[in-house]
């Protein structure tokens, strides 16, 4: 006793609902596989400790750690890169793209 026209309804969000899950699923797929391609990318032009160093960073600021990757990531891809970064070079470019913070002081008269 069921309208047809609900019927039709309700299998026309299904297959939306079906098709968004496909969606995200593929997306999520392709962001996992350049995730993959960067940090085998990372894994050429870095030291272990060079790593180390940028998996610290990663945690306390993801993404000045992401735009400290896809930047040294572009110059290995340009051929600017000569050998391999180690963490006494990475502290140096770390110093120069991270903007310190300012410090603040306060005297009292």
């Amino acid at each position: 006793m069921e309208d047809p026209e609900l019927e039709m309804l309700r299998r026309k969000r299904m297959e939306e609902l079906q098709g968004q899950q496909s969606n995200q699923s593929v997306k999520e797929e392709q962001a996992r596989q350049f995730e993959m391609q960067k940090q085998s990318v990372l894994r050429q032009i870095l030291t272990p400790e060079a790593r180390d160093r940028l998996a610290n960073i990663k945690l306390a600021s993801p993404e000045q750690a992401n735009m400290v990757e896809m930047q040294l990531i572009q110059i290995a891809q340009s051929g600017r890169l000569q050998e391999v970064i180690t963490d006494a070079m990475l502290r140096d470019i770390l110093k120069k793209i991270i903007p310190q913070p300012r410090e603040i002081k306060i005297e009292r008269r």
